[in-house]
This record gives C-alpha cells, structure tokens and sequence, in this order.
C-alpha cells in the first residue's frame, strides 16, 4: 500500500512537472510565458480590449494546445511536455518546432531525449545556410501587393571565394496566397480588409531576380545582416516552423515587411523590431529600422536589366544614341555605312547597348521574335567584328537609397484662403509619398497616398470641415523617349469636397487618367493627361456627375525644391452642364531632414465665376 501511494505521488510530479517549469521565473523575475523571446516565437500580441495575449497565426496545426492561440501559458506547457516525449521522425514537437525546442532548452537548461528528425535535417541542409541578406525590391505601382516595395530574405551559402554564385542561394518570402483568377480590384480590396491567407515559401535567388529585376525593371538593394551562426540556425528553425502555416495577410500591417521582422527578433531576441509596427509596415520603413539597430553589416546595389540599358543609352552621345534608335527600329542596318566611320570602341558601343535594348524589350515587352531574333543576330555579327571594346559600363549605385529617402507618415500644418474665408489646416498621410514631397529615395514622377484625411477650420464661423478623404491615390509620370514609351497613368478615390453651385458638400468620388509625360531636362518633365472624374451625392441634380477632361503641367523634382504646375480643365455632363476650368500652382522646399514648407495657389473658374484658394504650412515626415 505504501508503495502505491509513493508512486501515486509520483505520477502526480510528473504530470505537474511541465506546470511548474512553464511557471519558471525568467531573470527578471516575469512567468517564463511572458518572456517576450517565447511571445516572438508564437507570433503572440496584447488583446487591444482586455488583457491577455492572441496570437497572429491562424492555424490550428500552429499550436500543442488547444488555447494556444489565446494563452501563452498552456501553449508552453503543452510545448515543455511534448518535446520530453521519447520517439522520433518528423511528426514529433522537437521536428516540427526546432526553433522553440532550441529556446526553451538553453532558457531552462533541459537535458532532452535525442530526436531523429529527417525532415527538417534535409532541408536545413538543403539550405546551406551561412549568413542572411535582407532584399529590398523597389516599389512597382502596376501591382497592388508591391506599390510599396517588397522584402524577402536570401539565404547565402558559406563563401569560399569572391566567385560564390549568390544567384543559387535560396529566399524566404512571404506574401498573399491568391488565387490566379483574381482580378487586381478584388486583389486590393482582400488584401486591405483581410481574406487573403499568408504563406511562407523558399525559392532560388534567380527566380526573384527574374520577376524583379527583368520582368518588372526593379532595382534591388540587398542588406547583408550581421547575424552570428547560432542566430542563423534559429532563424531557420522558426522559418520552419511557419512553413506552410496560415497567417492572415494584410498589405498595412501583417504583410511581406512585418513577417520577416518577426523572423529576425526570433533569431536575435531583443530586437524588437516588431515593436517599431504602429499601424502600417511599409517595406522601405522597415529596412530603416533593420539598419537603425545596427543588424547590417554589408549593402549591395542590384541595378533592374531597365536600369542598366537605360543607363547603357544615356552614356551615348546624342548622335550614337539617334543611330542605336535607327539600329533598333530597323531603319539602320547593323553594317551600314554610317557606323563604319566611327572608331571600334564607339561601335562597340553602340552595338552593345542597341542589342541590350533589343533584349530586354524581347524580354519585358514581348517584342515578336520573328523580329527580335534576326536583329539580335545581324547586330551580334557586326559586333564580333570589332576586336578591342571596353566593357559595357554598369550604373552607379543611386546617390539616396530607397531606406534613405523621408519617412512616410506625413502631418501638416498650414493657413489658407478661400473665397475670401480664412482658414486653419491639419492633415494627416499614414502613407506614402507625393510629387512634392521630397523626392529622394523615391522613383520620379511617381505618387502613392492611402488613407490621408485633410480638415480645415474656418475662421469666420467657427467650424471644422472635412475637405477631403484619400482612400488610395495612385500618380506614375514615367516620361518617354525614343527608347522607351511608357503610360502615364493615375487613379483615386475617397471623399473630398466639391462645389454644387450653391454649398461646398463632401462628395464621394473616383477618378483616374491616363496620358503621356516627357523629360524636358534634367529634373524637368512636361506631362499631359486625360482625365475622368465622377462623383456620387444627394446635393447632386441626378445624385452623381461625371465629367472627363484634361491636365496638361509641368513638373519639377529636386532635393531642395518641387513644383508643379498646370492647367485643368473639365467638362461636367450628367447633373449639370457646365466647365469647370483651373491654373494651379503647388511647391514644397525641403529645407530640413523631415521637414518641408509647402504653399499652394489655384486661380478657378466654376459656375461662370473666378474664385481664388492659397495655402502654405508646414509638412513633418516621421
């Protein structure tokens, strides 16, 4: 009977055992559940009602416990327990979470039974993983999921010499699992308000450079982090861990940024990169908080196959440039007599970039091969008959990177004028960057703003008023040349006020456009665009108008000093005839880091009278 309730007893200690270790204070003194590398690790977030934690995987198989997603405790304990069953394979709590098998033994100093975990072991070693490199892939504004950029790690070999082919290495990203059928409306709309399932994948280097660099003419920047081995290790333990498990994606917060910063702070707990999220994780912001804690090491510029024929045509002198246009829409034979006259190292030239032209347009623009191949051919030929040539020069790395341009979250201050009644103005822009902003860092001539609220109180009655709501505005002023004829375009939609003929009235809208815009020199282009607007409201005749019409403007961007300005003209057709015609002028000096002054003039004729609205203030970036 004695040894019976001895054993009882001891039955009973070992069931508590996991109970009392999970209760184990960490050095300062908190429940190891609350230790915030155990957080990290269960993608675990303080209830923003109530206490407790919840965490951001939504997947069952994710958690031991069945209240691991909303506790923290259990789901430690049922971790501390599992992983000190005796088996193997992959199906076991060490396979399947290497990372916080790993964490919770050197944090409790377990000594654990030794787990054969085939699975795991072939893909880490798969990997081969030494060092990692954060990727920045430059915003692209034809693609909803990358107007902001995109991050994704590589994962580099050990380098046994400077000829280590990184194109081979493999990456980690994460992004929407959407399905192919979607059209680009539904994807915007799922990837805002949810509905989109993130996953997490592993494929080589050279596929992203391919999609990025050749495809979408997207320069890269590669961050090497400065990571020890063991952290590497980690690293890839959680990354596996996360395999295959769905996340909810969001593109403001939980998007491709903020699940890899989760995957760092568990390689290098302390970090706290997560912590730096407020409401939005914007790829380039996110690069600035890797560098502002000190996790690179080493920067490396990828230029787009875009960037280095661009690049490759601007050296030419105008007058080989004219005759590598000539080369390339087949006016000028590659032989021809016109080229014989120059020197070897200008027709090498010539004949380099032209036939890198043809490329890359074969390649992105689907020039016809039909056409593509005997020119690459013919100009291929006339090359190999120049013995001496120079190598074709590479493009320099941007003077301002991406990560160095201003921050995104933008608030205003500023006075104004409007028909005669002052005005007070407070603005808020959570997001991202517009033509006047300080251009550095940004691509030219483009403009992308999501959800920016712009108020005014009216001195003369005491009011505050809305003028206007951006829900998304989209502008790409991408000028044209010989070479290249991109579509200017522009699209948005939100809440802003309009004239009625009698009230000022918040009016839903949309409106968009698409037209061409040319460099007239440097840091100068000139653009012209049709436009269709359309609004929709009650204190219209007809409940909604529409109106299409033209803005015609130049636009100048320099680190200092932006400016823009042009002539708008509309025709509204629906509610009520009439023009709506406009002279407008904007500029922003950017006088300090994060600072700008901004001042603007329209000079309007509407509802056949002329009505004035000037502005100035301040804009802080952070």
């Amino acid at each position: 009977m004695g040894n019976l309730v001895r054993f009882g007893l001891v039955v009973c200690w070992l069931a508590q055992f996991p109970f009392a270790l999970a209760q184990s204070p960490t050095s300062d003194g908190e429940p190891l559940h609350s230790d915030p590398a155990w957080l990290t690790l269960g993608h675990y977030h303080p209830n923003t009602l109530g206490g407790g934690f919840t965490s951001q995987a939504d997947d069952p198989d994710f958690f031991l416990s069945e209240n691991g997603k909303h506790s923290p405790e259990a789901e430690l304990r049922a971790t501390l327990q599992a992983i000190q069953q005796a088996g193997d394979g992959n199906g076991h709590a060490q396979c399947r979470f290497p990372a916080r098998t790993a964490w919770l033994s050197e944090a409790m100093g377990l000594s654990l039974p030794e787990v054969s975990c085939p699975g795991y072991q072939q893909w880490a070693d798969e990997l081969n993983t030494s060092s990692v490199t954060l990727v920045f892939a430059a915003s692209y504004l034809n693609s909803p999921s990358s107007m902001f950029g995109h991050t994704f790690l590589r994962l580099d070999p050990p380098r046994t010499d400077a000829t280590t082919n990184l194109l081979l290495a493999s990456t980690i990203s994460y992004a929407a699992d959407a399905a192919a059928h979607d059209s680009e409306l539904l994807f915007a709309y799922k990837g805002i308000f949810g509905g989109y399932p993130g996953v997490t994948s592993v494929t080589p280097y050279y596929e992203k450079i391919r999609l990025y660099s050749d495809i979408e003419h997207r320069d890269l920047w590669e961050y090497r982090l400065n990571l020890s081995k063991a952290e590497v290790d980690q690293l890839l333990a959680h990354a596996w861990e996360i395999q295959d498990r769905n996340f909810d994606y969001y593109f403001f917060d939980e998007n491709c940024a903020y699940r890899l910063l989760a995957l760092i702070d568990v390689a290098r707990p302390g970090t706290q990169l997560l912590g730096e999220v407020s409401t939005h994780a914007i790829p380039s912001d996110t690069v600035r908080w890797v560098l502002e804690k000190n996790l690179v090491s080493e920067i490396h510029y990828r230029p787009s196959a875009a960037t280095e024929v661009a690049y490759s045509l601007d050296n030419l002198p105008e007058h080989h440039r004219e005759l590598a246009a000539a080369l390339a829409t087949g006016n000028l034979q590659a032989e021809s007599s016109a080229l014989a006259g120059l020197t070897d190292e200008q027709r090498a030239r010539i004949l380099d970039a032209t036939y890198d032209y043809v490329r890359y347009q074969s390649e992105a623009e689907g020039w016809p091969r039909e056409y593509a191949a005997p020119l690459s051919h013919d100009l291929l030929r006339e090359r190999s008959t120049v013995e001496a040539a120079p190598d074709t020069p590479q493009p320099p790395p941007p003077a301002v990177r991406d990560d160095q341009g201003h921050d995104t979250f933008r608030a205003s201050l500023g006075a104004g004028q409007i028909d005669g009644r002052e005005f007070v103005r407070m603005s808020l822009r959570p997001a991202y960057h517009d033509l006047l902003d300080p251009p550095a860092g940004y691509r030219q001539g483009a403009q992308l703003q999501f959800l920016g609220l712009d108020t005014r109180y009216y001195t003369d009655n005491n009011e505050w008023q809305v003028e206007q709501i951006i829900g998304v505005e989209i502008r790409s002023l991408s000028p044209r040349d010989a070479f290249f004829d991109p579509l200017s375009w522009q699209v948005g939609f939100g809440g802003r006020r309009t004239d009625t003929g009698s009230k000022r009235v918040l009016t839903p809208y949309l409106d968009g456009g698409a037209g061409g815009s040319w460099l007239l020199a440097d840091q100068l282009q000139g653009f012209a665009i049709a436009t269709a607007d359309l609004e929709v409201d009650d204190d219209l005749n007809r409940g909604y108008d529409a109106a299409p019409g033209a803005d015609v403007g130049l636009l100048y961007q320099a680190s200092r000093l932006s400016l823009l300005g042009g002539l708008k003209t509309k025709a509204w057709i629906v509610s009520t005839q009439h023009r709506q015609d406009q002279a407008y002028v904007r500029s922003g000096w950017h006088f300090l880091p994060g600072l700008s002054l901004y001042a603007e003039f329209i000079r309007e004729h509407h509802y056949d009278r002329y009505q004035s609205t000037w502005q100035a203030g301040f804009h802080a970036y952070f």
